[in-house]
């Protein structure tokens, strides 16, 4: 059964519940960095390259049966697992599903008050580029109506 946004969501909320210490958190997100569906290193060019990162961060997605799948990477390890984290919660799942989220955990979790405000910015980056990419397939896939 494909799992909702909301459903991976709560997952991952339960999942950080677990840890009590920024530092394991921390260890986590370097350890969900090590599990990124990796993009293809002809992939890592400039047209991947997620701008407002400090860190060098690409993005690709592809559109396959009505539904977005994410690849991604870092050369930085916590953005590297930030990345990973995105791209679990938003894989898979059509381009309206992804503009209608409101994501919730980021918050849950504490993530955006314990990264570093370049950090931050970054994640906020690659959520924009996410939804650049749904936004780009929603309006590719729209019926013209205009017949």
């Amino acid at each position: 059964m494909i799992k909702t946004i909301d459903e991976i969501q709560n997952e991952v909320i339960e999942e950080f519940a677990l840890l009590t210490e920024w530092m394991d958190k921390y260890n986590y997100l370097i350890e969900l960095g090590r599990s990124i569906p990796l993009i293809d290193s002809k992939l890592k060019n400039e047209d991947h390259l997620i701008r407002g990162c400090q860190s060098r961060v690409w993005l690709e997605a592809r559109f396959e049966d009505d539904k977005i799948f994410f690849t991604g990477d870092s050369d930085a390890i916590i953005t590297k697992g930030i990345a990973a984290l995105l791209i679990r919660v938003m894989s898979g799942h059509t381009p309206e599903e992804i503009l209608n989220t409101e994501l919730f955990f980021i918050s849950e979790i504490g993530l955006k008050e314990n990264l570093s405000p370049t950090r931050s910015n970054g994640m906020t980056a690659m959520l924009r580029q996410m939804k650049y990419y749904a936004l780009a397939y929603q309006a590719k896939n729209k019926p013209n109506h205009a017949d």
